[in-house]
């Protein structure tokens, strides 16, 4: 009977760990607007997303972006080839947000989970780069247009920064989103297409 009894309490405790990290895992953030690849994949508004369009929230990699952080050509996906969906350029059609160039934008985060955060970060590609090609380090202007300190504090569960986007922008383009998680080792990335 004792023996049956420390079985039982092992096997609790093995379960309990299991749904503790599984749930951990599972919720974060992605940006909103302008909509992200991974919003597209979980509005169903494109199809061949794998586990993406049931995650759009997980898309974390390392930090310390553009120094760190995922490999070029895995950079949409946060360096998590489970998402790999989202560094397919797919010939260049993903849906695009139409922007002007030199307006003020407001870009918004759903969070489902609010780390502490240091900083937002959003870069735009440069002119003349490849949109049927996944992002490089190289397609991006080497500096964020737009970054936003939190100084350490949680974000809401919508998360919203206005700024304005660089003047003499045309055609397609992507906005690549980066959150810095503060007390991690780890950021949120999102991809979104857009036309000027």
């Amino acid at each position: 009977m004792r023996r049956l009894t420390s079985i039982a309490a092992a096997l609790g405790i093995a379960a309990a760990t299991v749904l503790t990290t599984a749930g951990s895992a599972s919720a974060h953030g992605y940006s909103t607007s302008p909509a992200s690849r991974q919003m597209h994949c979980a509005q169903g508004t494109v199809s061949g997303c794998g586990q993406i369009r049931w995650e759009p929230q997980s898309v974390e990699g390392p930090k310390g972006f553009p120094a760190r952080g995922p490999a070029d050509g895995t950079i949409c996906a946060g360096g998590n080839a489970r998402f790999g969906e989202l560094d397919d350029p797919r010939g260049g059609n993903w849906p695009t947000t139409q922007l002007r160039s030199g307006q003020q934008t407001t870009f918004t985060w759903r969070n489902t989970a609010r780390h502490s955060t240091s900083t937002y970060d959003y870069y735009i590609t440069r002119d003349g780069w490849n949109p049927n090609r996944p992002l490089t380090r190289a397609d991006l202007e080497r500096a964020p247009f737009l970054s936003v300190n939190l100084g350490g504090r949680q974000p809401g569960a919508t998360e919203s920064h206005t700024g304005r986007l660089p003047g003499g922008k045309t055609g397609r383009h992507l906005i690549l989103a980066v959150w810095n998680v503060a007390d991690t080792g780890n950021a949120f990335y999102a991809c979104s297409d857009v036309r000027f």
